[in-house]
């Protein structure tokens, strides 16, 4: 016999990224952020003028491995001469991370786009942010889009968004997060991990067994896609910054799906039906999730 907590433990255990994985991808990101700063910077590369985002910087990742995130702090002095450019200087900007990266990486395909410099190696994409520091913590990015602008983030607000939650919850906010992205890996669905964050984030704050073991996953999950479902076209407040994240309703469908496979798998649960429970929770989760 296998108990909820047993097996939700070992899908868990089972969707972490390994420790191969994360030696590459420590590899590939800190090559490309120490060609960067060799050349923007005068002094060693120590790790300073990188910054980790996205679920790797927030500790979400789960394998199979996903695009790495990096903001790279520009020098601000840099920023004057991309924003004084006649045409798209956010555009240039990002053209010259391309360029200064393909010193280092001359075989491998690159692209400088909307907001990012994507470097495409073979096991990892990563993605490169250019940013530059503001007096309130935050950064200005380069958005290429509409002739180019500058938008603000505040990878340091959604970090500690994500932390008190994960805090207050003995662990269960990124658990939950993990759990959900790999859903939204086996089933395919398109909804984007920023809205999946701040859902979860959201949800726990009101859940009756926020800080429960994993005795409660199965009920965690069947819950989350039941009020997830109640946010279908809404948007949220990014952390840190004036803007909101629209969350669409590509996803719905495929919500709902899940919703009612997790809410026939609790019920196989209280009946003690481990065996048909397991089988709903692998329409969701893929065979990871094991009996």
């Amino acid at each position: 016999m296998s108990t909820v907590a047993e097996r939700f433990n070992k899908f868990l255990s089972n969707i972490q990224l390994t420790s191969a994985q994360i030696q590459d991808a420590q590899t590939k990101y800190n090559g490309v952020c120490k060609k960067l700063h060799d050349h923007y910077y005068d002094f060693s590369y120590d790790g300073s003028t990188k910054l980790l985002v996205g679920s790797y910087g927030k500790n979400t990742a789960i394998a199979p491995p996903t695009d790495i995130d990096i903001l790279f702090i520009m020098p601000y002095e840099e920023f004057d001469r991309y924003d004084s450019y006649s045409g798209n200087g956010q555009s240039q900007l990002l053209q010259d991370i391309k360029n200064i990266l393909l010193e280092k990486y001359p075989d491998t395909y690159m692209r400088g786009d909307g907001q990012v410099v994507m470097v495409n190696f073979v096991s990892y994409n990563v993605e490169v942010i250019p940013g530059f520091l503001l007096k309130n913590g935050n950064y200005y990015i380069p958005d290429t889009h509409s002739g180019g602008s500058w938008k603000e983030t505040s990878p340091k607000s959604e970090m500690e968004n994500l932390t008190s939650s994960n805090k207050r919850s003995n662990g269960n906010t990124i658990k939950l997060i993990k759990m959900i992205k790999a859903w939204k890996y086996y089933c395919n669905v398109p909804i984007k991990s920023l809205v999946i964050e701040l859902r979860a984030v959201n949800f726990l704050k009101k859940w009756k067994y926020y800080d429960k073991s994993s005795t409660y996953y199965d009920w965690m999950i069947r819950d989350f896609l039941r009020e997830l479902l109640e946010y279908v076209n809404v948007s949220c407040r990014i952390p840190g910054i004036d803007e909101k994240i629209y969350y669409g309703d590509e996803w719905e469908s495929k919500a709902r799906s899940a919703l009612n496979r997790a809410e026939k798998a609790c019920e196989f649960e209280l009946k003690k039906d481990y065996i048909s429970a397991t089988q709903e929770w692998k329409k969701i989760f893929g065979d990871r999730f094991e009996y």
